[in-house]
């Protein structure tokens, strides 16, 4: 047999029909079963893939949790009723970050369900920051509101000529509610000899000093003085929520409180704040004084570190 004659009988199926037809049956059975390989690994790329890209948002829903949790932390509101609420919520977010953190394999489905619940708890804590915002700005904003209400009030009353006795009375009563002043204000720290300590860290209490002033058509007898503290970073030094007082249409909280019995002369008073052995925070404080729902005076002073 000559050359070719070997060669394409080297390229032969089999030498029978029997051969062959096993021998096609083998090739055909290998090139699907390379196939089902190739489409394995590529399928197996492809979950390595998804997989990868659902446990990157898993770790931004977890980051996200973590900087909802630090932002209720840093929310701070005298209101009871406003703080019960935002543990409520904060404990939603904390139980939530928890059942993520404990998914090992996560699902297209349940990463969508987080996502909503995130976008939700982050909805409600927006709404809590509006809320603990406008609580804490209403108290710097009370005078100019009292200003605006009192305005309204008058230009009302202006137009009303069968109210005018009654305005010319509240204008009357504004007026000498207004003699009464807590002059010679001052305010400082004090250490625990009862002298004034410029640095914070030495320094228990607070004295504020002033005297009422003389007002002979001032009503005489008990009257209740409020002082309110203010740190350097606007929080009230406040001992309870309930601590609260009448000002003008508004209950606010007060920092402390002294009884003096007033006859109509000047009257000095003194009003202490009692650290409790806490470190105050340096920096410039500012003390308003209250009495007969009046501000009677303001002052500021500074504390070293």
């Amino acid at each position: 047999m000559d050359e070719f004659g070997k060669k394409k009988k080297s390229f032969s199926l089999g030498d029978t029909e029997k051969e062959r037809k096993n021998n096609l049956i083998i090739i055909m059975l290998s090139a699907v079963l390379l196939i089902v390989i190739i489409i394995f690994f590529v399928q197996h790329n492809e979950n390595k893939k998804i997989l990868h890209a659902l446990n990157l948002e898993k770790a931004s829903i977890q980051t996200e949790l973590n900087t909802m949790m630090s932002n209720y932390d840093s929310i701070h509101t005298t209101n009871e009723t406003l703080q019960v609420e935002l543990e409520g919520a904060q404990t939603k977010v904390k139980d939530l970050l928890l059942e993520v953190g404990q998914i090992k394999k996560v699902s297209y489905d349940e990463i969508a369900r987080y996502r909503q619940e995130v976008t939700t708890l982050r909805g409600i804590m927006k709404n809590y920051i509006v809320q603990v915002d406008s609580l804490n700005r209403r108290n710097e904003k009370l005078m100019a509101e009292n200003v605006q209400v009192k305005e309204e009030f008058a230009q009302s009353e202006s137009k009303n000529q069968v109210l005018e006795k009654e305005k010319e009375h509240l204008q009357e009563k504004i007026k000498m509610a207004a003699q009464l002043e807590a002059t010679g204000l001052v305010a400082a720290g004090i250490n625990n000899r009862g002298k004034e300590a410029e640095s914070a860290r030495r320094a228990e209490q607070i004295k504020i000093s002033f005297v009422l002033s003389k007002n002979v058509t001032a009503p005489r007898g008990n009257k209740m003085i409020y002082v309110r503290i203010q740190k350097p970073n606007q929080v009230l030094l406040l001992k309870s929520p309930s601590d609260l007082f009448q000002f003008e249409d508004l209950k606010i909280p007060y920092s402390a409180k002294r009884e003096v019995t007033y006859e109509g002369n000047t009257l000095p008073v003194n009003i202490f704040w009692d650290n409790q052995g806490a470190e105050f925070m340096s920096g410039e404080y500012t003390v308003d004084v209250f009495t007969d729902g009046n501000n009677i005076g303001t002052t500021k002073f500074l504390m070293k570190r």
